[in-house]
């Protein structure tokens, strides 16, 4: 199976650090690896509602929530390019993770046995000296996986608060070189062994 990487860009500013870290770790992919970049500020879903006990779930169509799921589901590894925002991801990112639930109960797309196995990856630009800051962010991706039964391949941590910054980051920059040549073990919740 060929590998599909899709990158989820979940900034508010364009060409910021988080994506500008998330394309140089991409440039280090084997050039068969299919790509495949999606902005969600150019690309933005509707506010998530909440159908869950309902029955009226329909698979869309047309528009950005098709692209999106769509993009999701022939992906290999998704690469989740959030910015921190107030510790955790972007709104857009969050809402494109919300989106995710209702795909859980769309007819016909299996999302959670098609995800299964996949690798669910994280690059973030944060603007502090202290990684754990970004602790809710790596949080939110592993437990997503987890109950995906997917892969976590973990996050590419960078520094930077103006644009460019993160390319003076020279250990980000190293870490990008290999990021994606990782292992990647099941992901697990925080309680499991």
């Amino acid at each position: 199976m060929t590998r599909r990487f899709l990158f989820v860009l979940g900034s508010s500013r364009p060409d910021g650090n988080t994506e500008l870290l998330a394309r140089r770790a991409a440039e280090q992919l084997p050039e068969e690896v299919e790509q495949q970049w999606i902005d969600l500020s150019a690309h933005p879903l509707p506010d998530f509602e909440d159908l869950r006990h309902d029955s009226d779930h329909v698979r869309a169509t047309e528009g950005d929530t098709a692209l999106l799921l769509d993009a999701t589901l022939a992906a290999t590894d998704i690469v989740i390019a959030s910015p921190l925002y107030w510790y955790s991801v972007s709104a857009h990112t969050k809402r494109y993770l919300d989106y995710w639930s209702g795909w859980l109960r769309t007819p016909g797309v299996d999302f959670k046995a098609t995800m299964a196995g996949r690798t669910l990856w994280g690059v973030t630009a944060l603007a502090d000296d202290e990684p754990a800051v970004a602790d809710p962010l790596v949080g939110t991706l592993n437990n997503s996986a987890a109950y995906l039964g997917m892969r976590f391949g973990g996050v590419l941590l960078g520094n930077g608060s103006k644009p460019g910054d993160v390319l003076d980051d020279t250990d980000a920059l190293a870490r990008a070189k290999t990021f994606f040549q990782g292992e990647t073990p099941l992901a697990r919740f925080p309680h499991e062994g």
